[in-house]
């Protein structure tokens, strides 16, 4: 379980990242989902900030900014630039769960 009232960032524009913001929205325990950049068919569940998957300093200034709980990254580009995801090993165990829950789903 999250913790409630969490906001999440999700980094990417793909169909994988549209999968995550529209499951992460149907969350009790998930008050905000942002995407950056998104897509078009995301805004129904998710709020899509025009900041791209590379920009780093953007990125985590604007997660600073909105008191971003959990940052979900999809493309590798945003890893490989140095974008190092922080978080305690309780939270990490949450997001391993609530993915296994997700793939549950989805099969």
């Amino acid at each position: 379980m999250l913790p409630a009232g969490m906001r999440v960032l999700i980094v990417g524009s793909g169909g994988r990242e549209h999968a995550l913001a529209w499951k992460l929205a149907q969350s009790p325990d998930v008050s905000e989902v942002f995407c950056a950049p998104g897509n078009p068919g995301m805004p129904p569940v998710a709020t899509c900030i025009p900041i791209g998957a590379a920009d780093i300093v953007e990125l985590a200034d604007f997660a600073e900014k909105t008191k971003i709980e959990l940052t979900l990254v999809g493309p590798e580009l945003p890893l490989t630039l140095g974008l190092v995801l922080g978080g305690t090993a309780a939270a990490s165990l949450r997001l391993a769960r609530l993915i296994s829950r997700l793939d549950d789903d989805a099969g």
